[in-house]
This record gives C-alpha cells, structure tokens and sequence, in this order.
C-alpha cells in the first residue's frame, strides 16, 4: 500500500495491528514527513479532498498544579517568589502530572505550610478550583482532519488569523466522538538530515546520480560496526549514552536486532536488555511453548512487540488476529472483568490444542505481563530502517551526512559543538572556518568526487548561516553577490558590492568574530575597526556611479584604494573569546591552549583521562559553563571544565563558592581539587570540589618562583612601573638571571617585591624583556 518505505512482508508487520473488522475506534495514523516538505502535504491534502473538508485541529492547554498556584497567587497579589516557592513544592514526576491533592499527600512541607500559613490555605484551596480547567487553545504540532464533506457540518471552526487557514474548535478526543478520522502530519528532522544528506552525496559526485536509500542492503558491515562500537552521534533513535550502552552489549549484526534495541529501550522492558543481550551471544533459554518459537525466535524468546502477543493469541488460544487486538488492547487497559472473558477464551481455544487450564493460564499471564508495555512494532521497524539509513550514511559518507546535521542545526549551539566533536575526534574530518569566499549559508561537504580521486570526502566548510547575528537573506545577498561578481578581493570590495538593504554592520561585525574575513590576510582587531570607514566609502562609491570627470572618462583609476583602520591585533584569549560569542565555541583554537603545558606542571592528568579515585584528584581547565541547581541540600553550582581533551562537570556546594565567586567566569582558567567518584545514574564520573583556583593563585599555590633573564640594559625604572601594580605579600618571590661581564648569576628579589603572577604582568614582562624570558617555575 505504500504506507511506509519498509516492507511489512519481510518483517512480519500484521496489517491487524492497524485495522481490522472487529475494531471499534477510528485508527490511528501518525505519518512522519520531512520539515520542509510538511506544509506541501498539507496543501495536497487541501488540493485533493477540498479545502472545506480539511483543517488543523485545536488543542487545549489546562491549568496544571504549578501553573495553577502561580495564576492565583497572580491574580490575589502575592509575592512572586512566595507563589514560586509553593509551586516549587508540587513533585515532579515525568509523564505523569502530579495534582495539587495529590502534592499535598506525598509533600510533607506542603502539608505543614497549608496548616500553619492561611496564605497558604487560600491560595491552594482557589488553586485546586481552577485546576484542570482549559487555560488557552493552541494548535496541535501534527494533527489534520480530513472530513467527508464540509466540515463545518461536523464541527466549529475557528482561524487564527494571517494565512494560518482554519482550526477545528474540537480537540482530538472529540473529532474521534463525532466520527471524524484524524491523520497526525508530523515532520520529523532526520528525514530532512536524510533527504539533505542524500542531495550532498549526488551534488559531490556525478557517479552518485542513482543513489537511493531505499536500495542500501540492509546487511552492511561497516554499518554494523559503527553501531557495535557506539560510534552513533547523530544516529537516530541510538545516540543517548544508555543506548550506546546497550549498543556495546548486544552488538547487533542484523536489521532485526535493531528493530528489538528500538522497542526495548523504554521504561519497563529496559530490564530485559541483559536478558536479550546474554540470550544473543549464547546463553540458552525456553519458549513458553514449542510452537512460539517461529514468534518469539528472532527476539531470543522475549516478547517484545505488541504484534507477538497477538500472534501468541491466535496460535496458542485460536484467536482471529482482529480478535487478537482487542485482546492486546484488553491487556494494556487492564480492565478486570474484561481480562476475566478473555482468559477463559484463551483457555477454551487452547483446550483444542491439548493444553491444560494450568499451562494456558501460565501462558496468558506471561502475555498479560509484556502486553502492558510492549512496542508497536510496525512503528518500531520503521524507526529502525530509519536508524540503520543513518548509521549507513555515517559510515560511508560521513562528510556529507555530519554536514546535513550540522545546517539542520545551525540555531542550537550545543548541538553544534557535539556534532563538531564527533566529526573531527570520531569521524576524523576537518570542519573549515566560515569562509566570506567559500562558505554557503548551509554546512557543506568539500573535497573531490571519491570516484574521482579514489579517497573519501574529510572536509566540512562551515556555513555562514550559523554565525550567531547572521539571518539567512543577508547571507544569501552575500553568496548572490559573490556568484555574480567573483570572490571578494577585501573588506571595501565586500561592503561595495553587496546589498545594503540586506546587510548592516551586525551582521558583518560577527562575521569578522567568526573568522569569516581571515581569507583576507588582515587581523580581525583591524578588520572590526575599519568597518565603519569601509561602509562610507562603499557609499561615497555608490553615489560616484555614472557621475562624469571633469576632464572625461572614468576617473575611478585615479583614486588611491582605501587603506584599513590602525587597530592593535586582538590576543589569542580575545580573539578566542569574541569566536566564541559569533559561534558558540572556540574553532580556531582553545583557550586552554595558552594554558596546557604550565598547568600540567600541577594538575597532571588530563580531563579525559580522569577516573574514580579514593584520594582528591587536581584538575584543571577553562569555564565553558556554570549552572545552579536546588537540591534538598540547598544551592549547588555545577561548573563545566574544558580542557580540550574532554569536558567534565564539577559539582561547586555554596560554601566552597561564595568564598571564591570572583574566581568563577566563563571563559576563565579554572584549577580543582576534589573527589572523583563513579555517577550510576549517568554512567559517567561524578567530581564534587573541595579547593577551587584561578590561574594566580594556582601559580602562587604550586609555583615557586616567577623567573626573569635580565639583559645587561634592562630599565630598571619601567622594570618597578611594571611591578609595583602587581605587588602581593602573599605572592610568588622573584628571581632574575643576569650576566655582568659574561658572568652568570641569579639575584633573589627582597620579599617586600613578592608578585601576584597575573598573565596582566607575564604580558608586561614579556614586552619589556621578551617572550622567553619570562616564566612561572614549578
């Protein structure tokens, strides 16, 4: 029928689980589309059935417990913060909304407050009337109703005005009651990844005209050892640290085996992973009955789907697979009486078979059990061709498949910087710098056609698109401009040739931050500084146009190029920084990078290779993030260290931090003393901190003295204007090597000129006396 790419055939995907004579309720179709082509179905839908037949469906957002208690409070004029501390009481429990009745049970400091406190009293008991009632109405993300005529024979309409069409005033639980059939339209990102990843690969190699996702062999080794080794960032539905877990541990080795992870990998079956793991690699194991093992034999006799349960109906209680359904729908409702009529069922349809009252009840009960939480697995294999497709392109067109992640990307920071990692530790490619000459607006593959040169695409160009301050018609007046023109020859080339309507000085001030512009040679303290001047002369340029020389002809030979603005070069930390703020991570470089070899004097080991240990471990690395979360022990701050082997977060209680909170900024060195122990929860190391510094103080610490080489010239009158500013009685001695007469000797400075060894002063010292005759010594 064409319903999905995957053919159901090949995987015993029962067209009963969808639709069959004995079901009741309308089914359910949830159809996934790629996001750039959602809007075009939509209109076909319109186009096909009439646009008075078809609409989007309303849904209506409640007044849930927290909201509830904050509306209230609002509306009675209480503080914000009293309001936000009772709602914060509410427990929190995922999927499953907590009611304010319920909070008062569970919640011990709740039920003393509503007691003591007749603020308290008021506000909760108003709280719990409004609870539950409609609050707004919104939109459903997916959902389209196609009626069989006029809709507005069936049910109210409203718009929300714009091109935005019509919305049903009935939400999905009453379009079903009127009988009315209601299609989800979902766009999911990966079949957009795909479909990108796909055009890459055509546009990179002639050869690759014919490629089809849907012709890849479903037996692909590489495939299969990429996912063996967990290597599945960016592959769909396999790329959290649990799965990548269980990844390492069953070790798949064919398209079923996925299918199986797929389901497996939610609450409730996640316990039978070990089981299907140990099962796959040789550990024997019973099926309940001999003529299930054609069922239950490709999960390794562990009842995974929904569809074995129904299958195990029909060949063991001689069930019709319709009747089937509505004995699986049975089970997940866990209706007693209903449960007690189709046991007997069962009981009776295998007593023809010969088995005993006792042995069908043991069967019904082990069906009963893992029909409470099995997995559809039509949507499970579906999901599963999606995962393998994408762990395909990861393995044999990496470049092109990281590149279409990476442009679907572009507005999520840490997305971006997750995928990055892995492109260039994991997947061994280089990813580009914006390039004002080379770049598109999306993320690029870049290199020759593999069949050409005989080697893979490593190369990534970095879209300009996702230099923060950039909006796509800007860039896109760029790429026109420089299509039409040739490539830029400098910045007053750019700013006179490209469309001012489209492109203020934001825009090209961050593409000067993100590295946009170095293909011009030019530093960018100097290129940031000359924008303004390049911008008047490309006005000045615009309004010479067609204008005549006194003495004839085109006197635009005549006049001298412009020259750029004097500004003194940016440091490796600004121009380290300011990259970070065009693009939400260092690419050019680190920060910890100026850092590495001196902090390795005093904490050794590199974040990457840190593990538990018994005793404090000392660590050390720049702030890429700081973070306060509320636990029962109170405030605690969770910093993130980098330093550039691997990232770690460290848990900082507010005592340790209120003693130090000038030391903690992002972007700053940070060093740490603390405990590394092992986090079950997350799998990874949990660092909890006892001693905190920041670069001075971690030099004054462990350092023993800031050591100079004087040269027999030396101001001595600048040498004391440089120190005096830097002075500290707590600070690091001084010693100076000097050579009067050829004669080498070392003079320790008095105490009263102990430094604080910042890199404000390493910079002064190194101005005046040279870079390599200045350094802290460990």
């Amino acid at each position: 029928l064409l319903i999905t790419d995957l053919d159901p055939l090949a995987y015993n995907l029962l067209f009963e689980r969808f639709l069959n004579p004995e079901r009741v309720s309308m089914p359910d179709f949830d159809i996934d589309f790629c996001q750039e082509g959602r809007d075009r179905v939509i209109q076909h839908v319109k186009d096909l059935y009439g646009k008075d037949a078809v609409s989007q469906i309303a849904t209506f957002g409640t007044m849930a417990a927290k909201g509830a208690i904050r509306d209230v409070g609002r509306v009675l004029d209480f503080g914000y913060n009293f309001c936000d501390g009772i709602s914060k009481l509410i427990p929190f429990k995922p999927g499953k909304p907590v009611s304010i009745a319920d909070a008062i049970k569970e919640e011990p400091l709740l039920a003393e407050r509503l007691d003591n406190e007749e603020e308290v009293k008021q506000l909760l008991d108003l709280a719990q009337q409004v609870e539950g009632i409609a609050r707004n109405i919104g939109m459903h993300a997916g959902g389209v109703l196609i009626a069989p005529g006029k809709l507005t024979d069936f049910c109210p309409l409203y718009t929300q005005g714009g091109d935005s069409g019509v919305v049903s005033q009935y939400d999905k639980d009453d379009v079903e009651a009127v009988g009315l059939v209601k299609f989800d339209f979902l766009g999911l990102t990966t079949l957009t990844i795909l479909d990108r990843a796909v055009r890459y690969i055509k546009q990179l190699d002639p050869a690759q005209a014919d490629f089809d996702l849907a012709k890849l062999p479903l037996n692909d080794k590489a495939s299969y050892d990429l996912l063996t080794k967990a290597k599945t960032v960016a592959v769909f539905q396999l790329e959290s640290r649990g799965m990548q877990g269980m990844l390492k541990d069953a070790r798949p080795d064919r398209f079923e085996d996925i299918i199986a992870l797929v389901a497996l990998y939610r609450p409730g079956p996640m316990d039978l992973i070990p089981d299907f793991c140990k099962r796959k690699h040789g550990e024997r194991f019973d099926y309940p009955d001999p003529r299930t093992e054609s069922i239950l034999s490709e999960t390794y006799g562990i009842m995974v789907y929904q569809e074995q349960v129904m299958q195990m109906a029909q060949i063991v209680g001689g069930y019709s697979l319709g009747g089937a359904d509505m004995l699986r729908r049975a089970m997940g409702k866990k209706k007693a009486e209903e449960m007690a009529e189709h046991r007997q069922i069962f009981r009776d349809g295998a007593a023809k078979d010969g088995l005993t009252e006792q042995k069908a009840d043991e069967i019904f009960d082990l069906m009963e059990k893992f029909a409470g939480y099995g997995f559809n697995k039509s949507h499970a294999a579906a999901y599963a061709l999606l995962s393998y497709h994408t762990a395909y392109l990861k393995a044999h067109h990496t470049a092109a498949f990281i590149a279409a992640n990476l442009s679907l990307a572009m507005d999520d920071t840490d997305k971006i910087k997750i995928l990055v990692e892995d492109a260039i530790d994991v997947c061994g490619l280089t990813l580009l710098p914006p390039d004002i000459n080379q770049s598109d607006y999306r993320f690029t593959p870049d290199g020759p056609a593999p069949s050409v040169s005989g080697k893979r695409v490593t190369q990534i160009r970095y879209g300009l698109g996702a230099v923060k301050g950039s909006g796509q018609s800007a860039i896109e007046a760029i790429v026109a401009a420089r299509q039409s023109g040739g490539p830029f020859t400098d910045l007053f080339d750019f700013c006179k040739r490209v469309d001012k309507r489209q492109i203020n000085r934001r825009t090209i001030d961050s593409l000067i931050r993100g590295g946009a512009f170095d293909c011009f040679g030019v530093d960018r303290a100097v290129l940031q500084a000359s924008v303004g001047f390049a911008m008047e002369c490309a006005d000045q340029s615009a309004k010479a146009v067609n204008q005549v020389s006194l003495f004839g002809g085109d006197d635009s030979d005549m006049v001298a190029p412009p020259e750029y603005v004097k500004a003194a070069p940016w440091s490796d930390k600004q121009r380290l920084t300011e990259e970070k703020i065009a693009l939400g991570f260092y690419l050019s470089g680190h920060l910890f990078d100026s850092y590495a070899t001196e902090a390795r004097r005093f904490a050794r080991t590199k974040l990457s290779d840190l593990d538990p240990s018994r005793e404090p471990r000392m660590m050390a690395g720049v702030i890429s993030g700081i973070r306060t979360q509320m636990t029962q022990r109170g405030k605690i701050i969770i910093v993130t260290l980098d330093d550039k082997s691997g990232t770690v977060d460290v848990t900082v209680y507010s005592e340790l931090f209120d003693q130090n909170k000038r030391i903690f900024k992002e972007d700053e060195f940070l060093a740490v003393v603390g405990k590394v122990s092992e986090d079950r929860f997350s799998g990874g190391l949990r660092i909890t901190a006892e001693k905190a510094f920041d670069i001075v103080s971690a030099r004054v610490q462990y350092g023993r003295q800031l050591g100079l080489v004087l040269p027999a010239g030396v101001d001595a009158k600048r040498m004391r204007e440089v120190l005096t500013p830097h002075r500290l009685e707590s600070g690091l001695p001084i010693a100076a090597r000097v050579s009067p007469q050829g004669v080498a000797c070392t003079l320790q400075f008095g105490d009263e000129w102990r430094v604080a060894p910042s890199d404000d002063l390493q910079l002064a010292l190194t101005q005046l006396l040279g870079a390599q005759e200045v350094a802290v010594e460990y």
